[in-house]
């Protein structure tokens, strides 16, 4: 075997002083598979931060197999192990979390990009024929089908599919009946994962002569199965021809969503029952499994059924997609994983109900808040998946561009939802524990202690053409981590958690200060990253245009931020509460306070424009402020970095008529050059945003403007049926009358979702205080009475009661 392998093995028990948390415990098997007639095989034992490595050894906790050379390029830092299990050249079987932690005792030193990664890519010639909203989804996890209002997805330049671990494994599914086309009569949502279409052959115009109707029903759960039933109402016996097109192209998600498209070999397989297709790269081996319930004449494009029903008689097949995601052994890669555990219709559906039942009750006078209120629980409670093997379902952050894991997205939705869903604050700390940054690698932009943003399972991530599976793009994850950590102490009073994860919560502090600043100056700074519609900085702004000067000039880079100051002047604050009362370390505790001390009075001198009366965007790359006015000055109030005597000058511009649309604060403000209403972060509104805006005023005592976002985002809602998109559009309220929505947002998406939760705890001034829930309410008039009974916390149970009066300015303190 290899030498390079014996050698880390052997000194693996001394390397690891210092590098591992205290939990978790377990035993890792190794096991090398190649020409040798028998595999060689190394034990390592996690237990309280140490390591034991042992040749023999039984009742592993988690087996690990591979060829050395494999395991050698993962010591090099030329791999990445998501990349690894989704490529095919590994096999784990058992608890994957201890071979993330494992990732901790690698040589530091890395660069895992492809060296000669697929190039074939081109912009797609057209754009989608069909509007995302106005198709009709099911999701369970990140096993999710959006088709059009037929229930068909048409093979053309389309966002429609059936998804998994973000990839299409169904990109034509096109039902006729004797050659025709079906048209829709109904859409019955059953649930998030579940829904049924009412539909007759012909044009929509013929239906009351119809004798022929067909229903559709559908659902996912560990699958995506669709029961086809088709009546006869004529008085004799009719004959019908039932097809179902069929096909895959295996696209990535990202190559939709951004107009980008490549070309793959599909091949088919058939046999007596079912319809097999296959792309394969190199080990990566994807495959679509079609089968139906009643004989079929199957061939590589789809099922044809010849059919005679009975007068007045019904015939139905119950079809069945399975989406395959081979491992080494060429089985599906969730078989051996102690997180593969079937999920029926039913059990998928109590899984959201039992969710839901857990959330605090609300009873209020103003209608679209609670049609709002349950829209966003019910979101939120199946806006989960099953990762790869980890002990509960992991945050997803939107359909259909965002059914994985970003972390941004998912530590703002936590803390919006502390008070109603804390258990999704947990898993989230979890996952991005176990997948904080341990190396340096230049191609992820990972660094010890950094907190990754985003984790995708799709070709590109497999093969490291993108750095997709874990990629570090972001500066404010870190930071946000532990105000979550802090925050989630102090609605639970789990101490034990923040004891657990001390030695993450320090690491992040540590990158704060080693690898994120700048010369010393003690600010946070973005780097540039280049993606495939253009480079992008590495915060929530992350477009094009997202930094600008009023008079349209692009900050250079690098650039610090102003809200990701405030993140970390709010993450220092925390830790040192977390030092002091939990970690046993009041010297480290007096240290971070005093950093964040210096930071505060730093930033108000470096940041504050005394002639707009507000503070800069940016800083770039030469220490120029960046004089564009953007919402961002909202996530200043949020975190407290605004020094009181200046809260009023910002609130004001806030409030004024350039950033305030009447439907919510814009990105953008409209004097500015580079605005536009339609632009993601150049004068749209996102709810998130606004949320945390208004969190932030009442953090200030502006009680009344925090009310006017939180009615005005309600008013909205109405016109989405409840459920706010990720943005929509910043025209100016008098003008368009109603919001104007953008075609190809995530809806459901989970920061907007939480952003009603957030707003109603806004509304009704809810803070933990030590063992008890402080309730300051400031509900307008409008709104009614709003009474919010069983918030669970520290203190057990609590009711919060809100009633509607006229709110009176206070300024802040």
């Amino acid at each position: 075997m290899s030498e390079l392998l014996d050698e880390f093995f052997a000194g693996l028990e001394e390397a690891a002083a210092g590098r591992l948390p205290a939990p978790p415990r377990g035993t890792i098997q190794f096991t090398f598979v190649g020409t040798d007639t028998h595999p060689a095989t190394w034990f390592v034992r996690l237990e309280s931060g140490r390591v034991v490595v042992a040749r023999t050894g039984a009742d592993a906790d988690c087996v690990v197999e591979m060829r050395p050379e494999t395991f050698e390029r993962l010591l090099a830092g030329a791999d990445n192990v998501v990349s690894m299990l989704f490529r095919g050249v590994v096999s784990v079987e058992g608890d994957l979390s201890l071979f993330l932690i494992f990732r901790r005792l690698l040589p530091i030193e890395a660069d895992s990009a492809n060296p000669e990664p697929v190039t074939d890519v081109s912009r797609t010639a057209e754009r989608f024929r069909t509007d995302i909203h106005e198709s009709a989804s099911i999701f369970y996890g990140n096993l999710f089908m959006i088709s059009d209002r037929h229930g068909d997805i048409a093979p053309e330049p389309t966002p429609l599919g059936l998804f998994f671990f973000d990839t299409r494994f169904l990109s034509t599914w096109r039902l006729t009946v004797d050659g025709e086309r079906l048209a829709v009569l109904s859409i019955d949502d059953i649930s998030s994962a579940e829904a049924k279409f009412a539909l007759v052959p012909g044009q929509p115009t013929h239906y009351v002569n119809a004798t022929t109707s067909v229903l559709r029903h559908r659902w996912v759960a560990q699958t995506f199965e669709e029961e086809l039933t088709l009546f006869n109402f004529a008085p004799e016996p009719l004959c019908y021809t039932v097809r179902l097109d069929v096909g895959a192209d295996f696209a990535e998600v990202q190559e939709i969503r951004d107009g980008y498209q490549r070309d793959r070999q599909v091949s088919t397989t058939i046999d007596e029952r079912s319809l097999r297709l296959h792309y394969r790269r190199e080990t990566l081996h994807r495959e679509t499994v079609i089968s139906a319930s009643e004989p079929a004449d199957i061939d590589g494009s789809g099922l044809t059924f010849t059919v005679t029903v009975a007068p007045h008689g019904t015939w139905s097949t119950r079809l069945r997609v399975l989406t395959l995601v081979r491992d080494l052994r060429r089985r599906d890669l969730r078989e051996r994983l102690e997180s593969s555990t079937g999920r029926s219709r039913a059990e998928a559906s109590r899984e959201v109900e039992q969710t839901i039942a857990g959330m605090p009750r609300l009873r209020s006078d103003h209608e679209p808040l609670s049609i709002a209120y349950d829209r966003s629980v019910r979101d939120l409670a199946a806006l989960t998946y099953q990762g790869l093997n980890f002990r509960e379902r992991l945050p997803a952050t939107g359909l259909p561009w965002s059914m994985t894991l970003l972390a941004r997205e998912s530590l703002i939705s936590c803390l919006q939802v502390l008070p109603f869903l804390p258990q999704r604050a947990l898993s989230t700390l979890r996952i991005l524990a176990l997948s904080q940054g341990v190396r340096v690698d230049p191609f992820r932009g990972e660094q010890p202690g950094r907190i990754v943003q985003e984790s995708r399972y799709g070709e590109s991530a497999a093969f490291n053409d993108a750095p997709d599976s874990a990629a570090f793009s972001a500066v404010d994850t870190t930071p946000l981590f532990v105000v979550l950590l802090d925050e989630y102490e102090r609605w639970t009073g789990d101490d034990t958690l923040v004891r657990t994860y001390e030695f993450q919560a320090r690491a992040a502090l540590a990158w704060i200060d080693e690898y994120a600043g700048r010369a010393g100056d003690g600010y946070v700074w973005s780097t540039c990253r280049q993606t495939r519609t253009g480079p992008a900085n590495e915060t929530w702004r992350s477009s094009v245009h997202g930094i600008c000067f009023s008079d349209g000039r692009l900050a250079t880079f690098p650039q610090a931020i102003c809200e990701t100051q405030g993140y970390v002047y709010d993450a220092k604050r925390r830790a040192a509460r977390l030092a002091r009362s939990f970690w046993g370390d009041p010297g480290y505790a007096d240290q971070l306070e005093r950093e964040a001390a210096a930071l505060r009075e730093r930033f108000d001198r470096d940041f504050w424009l005394p002639d707009r009366g507000r503070y800069a965007l940016a800083l770039q790359s030469d220490r120029t402020p960046v004089d564009g006015l953007a919402s961002n000055l909202g996530h200043l109030l949020w975190s407290g970095i605004v020094a009181p005597e200046r809260a009023g000058s910002v609130v004001r511009h806030l409030t004024g008529p350039a950033l305030w649309s009447g439907w919510g604060v814009r990105t953008l403000a409209s004097t500015e050059f580079q605005f536009n209403p339609l632009g993601h972060h150049t004068g749209a509104i996102w709810p998130a945003d606004n949320s945390l805006i208004a969190w932030g005023l009442r953090r200030y005592g502006f009680k009344q403007e925090a009310a006017r976002i939180a009615s005005a985002l309600l008013e909205a809602g109405q016109h989405f049926q409840g459920r706010l998109p990720a943005l929509f559009a910043g025209y100016d309220r008098a003008r368009t009358r109603v919001p104007v929505p953008h075609r190809f947002t995530d809806s459901p998406y989970a920061p907007s979702a939480g952003a009603t939760l957030l707003l109603l705890r806004t509304l009704l001034g809810l803070e933990p205080y030590e063992n008890h829930l402080g309730i300051d309410a400031g509900v307008p008039e409008e709104l009614g009475q709003i009474e919010l009974l069983d918030i669970r916390g520290r203190w057990g149970y609590a009711d919060a009661l809100g009633r509607g009066r006229p709110i009176s300015d206070r300024p802040p303190s």
